[in-house]
């Protein structure tokens, strides 16, 4: 065996030592009898613009696939390529979304709650058994484990998270489409410089969560202390 072989194989042992790791919640849940395990996660929490994107996804068997991890420290392209093998090895998953009104209007802690309650509603197949990324789904009937950092510590919470991550990122590439002034499909809706700088410039457009600090202090700045309701006339 040359060099190049050994660390071939020493990587794919590594590899696949964590991939069990990251099962370990789904194991255990197997051994109690769920076959159906789901994951459920959200992405943009953080963002001044756009909505935030859950998904669910359930397995009925491991998904070992290589580089599976939390979205954030999965490389755009990688993100894309494992979504895709996601949604083929899986047994269902589905896409839930709470819009910048809805967030305006609950705060972005219930948007989210509502978003990924949307994407459990919309799967195939329901799981028997939920885990989530810290938060309790009061609404799903079955039992469910919350997990606190679940997507660095759960397969299905991580397969979760990259769905939702790559469907957002499209929506946000598609916002910029529309509107190229701010630079979505780079920064994502992220506050960002450039995007900081776009909204100095510009001011705030619809697709901007008008509740949020930076882009309260921009519609006053435009409008008066009584600009608040702007964007959602």
């Amino acid at each position: 065996m040359t060099k190049k072989q050994r660390k071939a194989k020493t990587d794919y042992e590594r590899e696949r030592r964590r991939l069990h790791r990251l099962h370990r919640f789904e194991y255990a849940a197997r051994e109690k009898g769920y076959r159906l395990i789901g994951g459920v996660d959200e992405v943009g929490r953080g963002p001044l613009a756009g909505p935030v994107v859950a998904a669910c996804v359930v397995a009925a068997k491991p998904l070992m696939l290589r580089g599976l991890n939390d979205s954030k420290v999965v490389q755009p392209e990688a993100r894309k390529r494992l979504a895709e093998q996601i949604k083929e090895r899986c047994s269902a998953w589905a896409i839930g979304s709470a819009s910048v009104e809805e967030i305006d209007r609950l705060n972005i802690y219930y948007a989210s709650i509502l978003a990924m309650e949307r994407a459990i509603a919309a799967l195939s197949c329901a799981p028997e058994y939920l885990i989530t990324d810290a938060i309790r789904i009061k609404s799903f009937p079955g039992p469910q484990e919350p997990l606190i950092k679940g997507d660095a510590r759960c397969a299905v919470v991580a397969a979760a998270s990259i769905v939702a991550k790559v469907h957002r990122d499209g929506l946000l590439e598609t916002l910029h489409q529309e509107d190229p002034r701010y630079g979505f499909a780079s920064h994502k809706g992220y506050s960002t410089p450039e995007h900081l700088a776009a909204i100095e410039r510009y001011g705030p457009c619809l697709h901007h969560r008008a509740n949020w600090a930076r882009i309260k202090e921009s519609i006053e700045k435009l409008f008066g202390a009584a600009g608040a309701d702007v964007l959602n006339d």
